[in-house]
């Protein structure tokens, strides 16, 4: 199937406004896209947060991490609440990922208790469990452009790849390398 793939996109490039397109991509998405800004500093206008819902056959839809309490302060670089309490999510994303968090006194992004813990997604929930803190994730990898697994899903439902690409990159043109050829050699004339 890759080999076909292959073959049947060779020569084309995808653009926005004539312009290549970065395409990123990702595994498996909480269900949603993330809009570009949600996860990176720039808002991309093609990067949009669309629905993915093919992502939740996914073997990587959900995992759990089981942490203690130390390990998260540690990390975290904070004291957690003396009730049995993680802290609180203040804010999500248009794709349902955790915009902003409250705990120990400070605020982080999603994406920063994401890294900081090593965590699937940002996509989460997080609870106390007696010295334990057990955090249950959506979806993995940042979340912004394709979902691969979406992908496979919309092509096992006999989607082809102009159909996909148009889903998870909005506004998006497929034009051939040749025409874009010309239209940077007339720019350099």
């Amino acid at each position: 199937r890759i080999k076909e793939a292959v073959l049947q996109t060779q020569g084309q490039v995808l653009t926005y406004d004539g312009e290549p397109i970065t395409a990123a991509f990702f595994s498996t998405s909480n269900g949603f896209t993330e809009n570009s800004e949600d996860y990176w500093p720039n808002p991309i206008p093609y990067l949009r947060s669309v629905e993915s819902p093919w992502d939740e056959r996914s073997p990587e839809f959900t995992s759990e991490k089981v942490f203690t309490k130390a390990e998260v302060e540690q990390k975290l670089g904070i004291s957690l609440p003396g009730d049995g309490t993680v802290g609180s999510i203040t804010a999500r994303t248009d794709g349902g990922r955790v915009a902003t968090v409250s705990v120990g006194g400070k605020e982080f992004s999603g994406r920063e208790i994401r890294d900081k813990l090593e965590l699937n997604s940002s996509d989460f929930d997080w609870q106390r469990q007696g010295d334990q803190v057990v955090i249950k994730t959506r979806g993995w990898g940042h979340g912004v452009g394709m979902s691969q697994y979406g992908a496979d899903g919309m092509a096992k439902e006999g989607k082809n790849y102009e159909e996909i690409v148009h889903h998870y990159y909005q506004g998006v043109s497929i034009q051939s390398m040749e025409s874009y050829e010309a239209k940077l050699t007339a720019r350099a004339e």
